[in-house]
């Protein structure tokens, strides 16, 4: 099992001014840095590469999706700008080796209303139809493209793994799978290792482990160890991250609900969480590090 922090526990949004980031992360333990793509037009790839490269540092690439970015918007111009910024992040985690780009791909974070049975029909009918196709060249580019449940304060639209499971089903392919936040998961779950289980590790690309408070991992409630033995039941193998926000931007703190420091420091929060996740998966840590 790999280890990764994200750029969201520093900056926002994140830019090539930001390299050094890859060399502090680096240097605090960690295997993988994920980038949360905000504005590709202010990131060098080839110059995050070759630096992360350079360290021996992997790279993950996550994505931001505002209500121009909403694949599932009544307005179809948002529909075509958020399909096109999926098609640009995959072909980045491509360039990039990154195996997963995922987000809550399917709609905007933020989004959350009442609305007729028939609108929610038609918003999941345009989200699928464009799932469907970026999906086949999330594929074509070796690429897994991940689906990320968030919780009801940030979406109407996809909340538990079950809902998530039925996206998965009516698209339909293959390449589609999903990331598991366990910070949403804490508001949704009646039972969250229960819930790894019901993915299995054939759908499950990627781990957000995040504390219930979103806030340093081990220092909330959090049912750890129960969902450590559920990662190892199904022989989950992949990256474990923790996303959260040091210094968000405007509309990412509204869309988010950060009102306030979830740490005394980003660098602290990083350092202690990877110190927990050190103790807590140590077994298979040390086998893949051997």
């Amino acid at each position: 099992m790999l280890f990764g922090a994200s750029t969201f526990i520093w900056v926002s949004p994140f830019s090539t001014a930001n390299i050094d980031l890859l060399t502090k992360v680096k240097n605090m333990g960690y295997d993988i840095v994920e980038i949360a793509v905000e504005d590709t037009r202010i990131i060098d790839w080839k110059l995050i590469k070759d630096a992360a490269r350079d360290l021996d540092l992997k790279i993950a690439i996550s994505g931001a999706f505002g209500p121009e970015r909403d694949i599932s918007s009544t307005n179809p111009a948002f529909r075509e700008i958020g399909k096109q910024y999926i098609i640009d992040c995959i072909r980045i985690a491509q360039q990039m080796g990154s195996p997963v780009f995922g987000g809550p791909v399917y709609s905007a974070v933020g989004k959350t209303r009442i609305v007729s049975e028939e609108q929610k029909k038609q918003e999941r009918a345009w989200c699928v139809d464009i799932l469907k196709e970026v999906s086949q060249i999330a594929g074509d580019c070796g690429v897994t493209l991940g689906l990320e449940p968030l919780n009801r304060f940030e979406t109407d639209m996809i909340n538990t793994v079950d809902q998530a499971l039925s996206i998965l089903e009516e698209v339909g392919n293959p390449n589609l799978k999903i990331v598991l936040d366990t910070f949403h998961s804490n508001i949704e779950e009646k039972d969250i290792p229960a819930s790894i289980r019901k993915i299995g590790k054939d759908l499950l690309c990627h781990v957000q482990g995040n504390e219930s408070d979103r806030g340093t991992p081990g220092t909330g409630h959090l049912e750890w160890h129960g969902i450590q033995g559920a990662l190892a039941d199904i022989g989950y193998d992949g990256a474990v991250v923790i996303e959260t926000f040091g210094q968000p931007s405007k509309e990412l703190a509204r869309a988010a609900c950060i009102w306030r420091p979830l740490a005394n420091s980003a660098d602290e929060l990083a350092e202690e969480g990877l110190a927990f996740y050190k103790k807590l998966f140590v077994p298979t840590h040390s086998i893949v590090n051997a």
